[in-house]
Parts: structure tokens; C-alpha cells; sequence
């Protein structure tokens, strides 16, 4: 009895630190944005698209090669590789110090109400600090038509931004701040708690146990639980690109905030340009974090392999 006591308490014990899962997300972070920025510019493209210039995500993407060259599909690439690395580190992070207040003070273990709950302080913690205003200057960058550099309003993303600055003030880096916010931590509650509920469904891991999954096994987990976040959160994106993408033109906005945005949208285009741009971010969403998860993984298991149950054995 009293070793199993010993044995509950070092497992109890055993806590990945924020800054090992930080790591993992900001490596799985950069791999995405090198393998997916072209997709995310064609989202871009089809969600601004309001003449129906475009008629797909083939046709965007080959018009967009054929009139601007192949690297236009990797504009805004900065921004969102930075972007992506600082929002997964935050993301990975966060969530782990936020976890710690819902764990069991007996058994150490976090019921799927916290990690949702983490999940979504999560993501609405990185909406605030990164992702707000780095998609800011990533939606403006991609949003411009043309090869001529001397013709583009932006000519880089510190220019971007300082032109943003400039023009709108502060506030216009934050630009689609709420809907970006409703967005990602909608979306992060419902990923991460899918993730840990797939992880153990199908593979019978569970986060401390120091069993590392193998990266095909993490990427499978991860791409189910980036599906159901675009479907519920479409509208938000939406909202955010056009809240974004809008310059002061004339003293005056087209959109004045989230729900005039919605019921503009809705008026002019129909119920379904809310979930414009929801293929390619099918498209983009689930594969980047099978990537993510897929890296992020092996960075946690290898924590928990070499360290975590190393200490344990020189307890025993």
C-alpha cells in the first residue's frame, strides 16, 4: 500500500514546465508556415474576393502564379513564420500554466472542463499579444495584386506596420481584435481538448505517462482535432480577414465592427460568404497542426523520456 502511495505521488509529481511545450510549439510552428503559407494566401485571396474574381481555391492559386509569379504565394511569409512561431510558443505555454490551476490536488489530473477552459484562455491570450497584429500586417500584404514593388502601398511588413501606425494609429494593429479573439479561443478550447481526447482513445497516451507516440500517430490526433475548429468559427474568420484587410478610405470604414460586419456580409452576399474560405482553411488548419503536433510531440515525449523518468528511477 505504501508503495503504491510513493508510486502515486511521484507520478503526481511529474509536470511538463511551460517552457518545454513552448519550445515543442515554436519548432512545429516554423515548419508549418514554410509548408502552408501558400494555401493561407489563396484563403486570404477567396475570403477579400467580393466580384467572384475567383473561382476556387485551383483557379485562385494558378491566376495568382500566372499574373504575379510563383513567389506571391509565399507573400506575407515573414510575418506568418513569426507570427506562428511566437503564437505556438504562446499558445503551448499558456496553456500549460493556465492547466495547473484545474488540476486535481489529489491526483494531478485536469478534467476535459479545464482543458477546455485552459484551451480557450489560451487562444484568447495569443489572439491578444500575437496573432491580432501580425495577421494585421500578413491580411494587408496578401491582399495586394501586382509585381511592381514600387507600385504596392506596402512595400515589407515593418513598412506595413508602420504605415498602419501612421494612418490609423495603434489601434489599427489590432483591427478585428474581438472576432480574432471569439476565433482562436473557441478554436483552442475545442483542439486541445480533442487532441488529449484522441491521443488516448486511440493510442492510450496520456500526457506525464513518458510513452512517446510516433509522429504519424501525433499528426493523426492533431489533424482530427484541427477540423472541428474552422467549421464552428468560419464566420469569425471571416469577419476578422474583412475587419483586417480594411484601410481608412475616405474618413471611413466599410465595416464598423463584428456584428455589422456579419449582418453586412449577410445583406450583400448571402449566408454562405460567412463561411468563405472554409475548404482552404480545411486545407490548411488540420495539416498544420498534425505538422505542429507531429514535432511537438517527439519534443515532449523526448522531455518526459530523458528527464522526468530518469528522476523517477533514481527515486526508486
Amino acid at each position: 500500500m505504501a508503495m503504491g502511495e510513493s508510486k502515486q505521488m511521484e507520478t503526481k509529481a511529474i509536470i511538463i514546465p511551460a517552457y518545454v511545450k513552448a519550445l515543442s510549439g515554436s519548432l512545429g510552428g516554423v515548419v508549418e508556415a514554410s509548408c502552408l503559407q501558400p494555401m493561407d494566401v489563396i484563403k486570404t485571396r477567396l475570403q477579400l474576393d467580393r466580384t467572384g474574381t475567383y473561382k476556387g481555391i485551383l483557379h485562385c492559386g494558378t491566376t495568382t502564379v500566372k499574373t504575379e509569379g510563383v513567389r506571391a504565394l509565399w507573400k506575407g511569409l515573414t510575418p506568418f513564420a513569426t507570427h506562428l512561431t511566437l503564437k505556438y510558443a504562446l499558445r503551448m505555454g499558456s496553456n500549460a500554466v493556465i492547466q495547473s490551476a484545474f488540476k486535481d490536488a489529489n491526483t494531478g489530473k485536469i478534467s476535459n472542463g479545464g482543458r477546455f477552459a485552459s484551451g480557450f484562455g489560451a487562444g484568447v491570450t495569443e489572439a491578444l499579444l500575437i496573432v491580432t497584429p501580425f495577421e494585421v500586417v500578413k491580411i494587408r500584404l496578401q491582399q495586394q495584386k501586382g509585381l511592381s514593388q514600387e507600385l504596392l502601398k506596402y512595400k515589407g511588413p515593418i513598412h506595413c506596420a508602420r504605415l498602419i501606425i501612421r494612418e490609423e494609429g495603434l489601434r489599427g494593429l489590432w483591427s478585428g481584435a474581438v472576432p480574432t479573439v471569439m476565433r482562436n479561443g473557441t478554436s483552442q478550447a475545442v483542439m486541445f481538448t480533442s487532441k488529449n481526447t484522441f491521443d488516448g482513445l486511440f493510442w492510450n497516451k496520456h500526457e506525464g505517462d513518458g510513452k512517446v507516440l510516433q509522429p504519424w500517430q501525433s499528426m493523426i490526433s492533431g489533424f482530427l482535432a484541427g477540423i472541428a475548429g474552422p467549421v464552428c468559427t468560419g464566420p469569425f474568420d471571416v469577419v476578422k480577414t474583412r475587419l483586417m484587410a480594411q484601410a481608412r478610405s475616405g474618413g471611413a470604414f466599410k465595416y464598423t465592427g463584428v456584428v455589422h460586419a456579419i449582418s453586412t456580409i449577410y445583406v450583400e452576399e448571402g449566408v454562405r460568404a460567412l463561411w468563405k474560405g472554409i475548404l482552404p482553411r480545411l486545407m490548411l488548419i488540420p495539416p498544420g497542426q498534425a505538422i505542429v503536433w507531429g514535432l511537438a510531440d517527439q519534443v515532449i515525449g523526448l522531455y518526459e523520456r530523458n528527464y522526468m523518468h530518469k528522476n523517477n528511477n533514481i527515486l526508486a
